[in-house]
């Protein structure tokens, strides 16, 4: 008796249990189905994030505060991926985007949510950053800098040729006829899709006239665009830079190959429709990566080269250097920089992933010594030259690879600039940073996940005082952070 009591307890348990399973699995939805969802938060990356019974569905174009129709298109075990089929309840933080391309492209993702909802969003992401990766919960993280202007900011974009067209809803009825052509940007997550792309909100407006020139040309030759999958093809990509201070143009063509007979007659078309054109250049790369970065350069017309400002000083950039892409919101930035390096006007300063030399010419009226590493060859000629243009003779710079290079540093410098790319330190390098030991650090970073990571390596050895993000890339997710830390003081 006690045992048939004991089995239909543990039946029971077992019905209750089954019971309950299925309904959690009726809970969690399938890849394909239609769903309403409330968006409650922002993850870092810009989807929205909304919850069944706990369960986590990311959705791309949701923001805090919409109640939407979505669909799910991706399910793992601890979380879902969905799109917005339709708005139904829109968030009060919800703008219509002006750009048709809105929700598709890869350029920007947040047009439709308001710009100072925008940067509160960027701060708490940085501060998560920190808290989250770092360990780091009771730090200064100031309100965000934003950008003077959010729209037309950008000073460079890199369009991309190929020949598999990706197209919007409405533009199904040209798949036939216009599938094997696209000169555009790229959908998120992919490397192949290609949104051919009429005009960008990003860029100057004049910039919208060359793309248009450069795709009737490309079109016109029949000469064909690079093949993304068979690697077969001519024309790879279209880079424009901009001058904000002195109005003028850089196109770079990046080509299979060099083939000067075409090219040439594009560059002399582009120069005599846009007068503001300073230089066009023809980067040749056959390497299958897809980056807009030639393997040799010929100058079509003009020196090569575009100035721009910053503050005081004019820069020189060439086709393949590093320059900040919002030249306006660049001030702001280094700035910044300045006032955390507490300049005395007796300070020596190593600046590593020095580019152009803008950080050190910035600063050189206010420190009596600074030298840059940096890898990038054109880059480090252009610093020099940059020098030699501003009257600078108090900046120096090594070309080589920063974790060979550093160990060569034998003085301490009072001051240490840091401004990685988005990967970061390595590991090497930060170690050689920490070993070195400066009285202070600046550390700028356009990743609040690597740049928590680094700091979290110094934080025994260095008191993180402060951080000021800085908006370069307004309706992006991205956001600019500069942080000051000073060496501890030992017992």
């Amino acid at each position: 008796m006690c045992t048939r009591g004991l089995n239909e307890t543990v039946l029971s348990g077992w019905r209750n249990f089954r019971r309950h399973a299925n309904r959690v699995f009726m809970m969690k939805p399938q890849k394909g189905q239609t769903i309403e969802l409330n968006i409650d938060s922002l993850a870092f990356g810009g989807q929205g994030i909304g919850r069944i019974n706990g369960y986590v569905v990311f959705v791309k174009g949701g923001i805090p505060g919409d109640r939407l129709t979505v669909r799910i298109y991706k399910t793992k075990k601890d979380y879902a991926e969905a799109s917005v089929v339709e708005v139904i309840d829109p968030s009060p933080d919800r703008v219509q985007a002006p750009c048709p391309y809105s929700g598709y492209c890869g350029g920007c993702q947040w047009q439709h949510l308001d710009y100072k909802k925008q940067l509160l969003y960027k701060k708490s992401h940085v501060k998560e950053s920190l808290s989250r990766i770092g360990g780091l919960d009771r730090v200064s993280v100031h309100d965000v800098l934003p950008a003077e202007k959010t729209f037309a900011y950008r000073n460079k974009m890199e369009f991309s040729f190929s020949d598999r067209r990706w197209f919007l809803p409405h533009q199904m009825y040209d798949r036939e006829k216009e599938r094997g052509f696209a000169l555009g940007l790229h959908v998120p997550g992919t490397y192949q899709k290609i949104i051919d792309i009429e005009t960008c909100l990003l860029q100057h407006p004049s910039g919208n006239q060359i793309l248009k020139d450069v795709r009737k040309y490309v079109r016109e030759s029949r000469i064909p665009v690079y093949g993304l999958k068979s690697h077969e093809g001519f024309w790879r990509f279209l880079t424009l830079r901009y001058s904000v201070a002195f109005d003028e143009w850089m196109v770079n063509l990046i080509t299979f190959e060099a083939s000067p007979e075409v090219v040439k007659p594009l560059a002399d078309i582009l120069s005599a429709r846009t007068e503001r054109i300073r230089t066009v250049v023809n980067n040749v790369s056959r390497r299958k990566a897809s980056i807009a970065v030639g393997e040799r350069e010929i100058v079509l017309s003009g020196d090569g080269c575009l100035q721009d400002k910053i503050g005081p000083f004019t820069f020189r950039i060439s086709a393949n250097s590093f320059f900040q892409t919002n030249s306006l919101a660049a001030h702001k930035l280094y700035d910044t920089v300045a006032d955390y390096s507490e300049l005395s006007g007796i300070d020596t300063i190593l600046d590593l992933y020095c580019g152009t030399g803008t950080i050190p010419i910035f600063l050189s009226n206010r420190a009596h010594n600074i030298l840059g590493i940096e890898i990038n060859e054109s880059a480090v000629l252009d610093a020099r030259r940059n020098c030699i243009d501003n009257g600078v003779d108090n900046c120096s710079f090594i070309c080589g690879d920063i974790g060979e290079e550093i160990v060569n540093i034998r003085r301490r410098p009072d001051i240490l600039i840091i401004d990685p790319p988005r990967a970061g330190m390595h590991k090497k390098v930060l170690t050689h940073v920490i070993n070195l030991a400066p009285e202070k650090i600046v550390y700028i970073s356009c990743n609040p996940v690597t740049l928590a990571r680094d700091i979290a390596r110094m934080i025994q050895c260095y008191e993180l005082i402060e951080i000021q993000p800085v908006d370069m890339f307004p309706h992006t997710h991205h956001i600019e952070a500069v942080a000051k830390l000073h060496l501890r003081k030992r017992s």
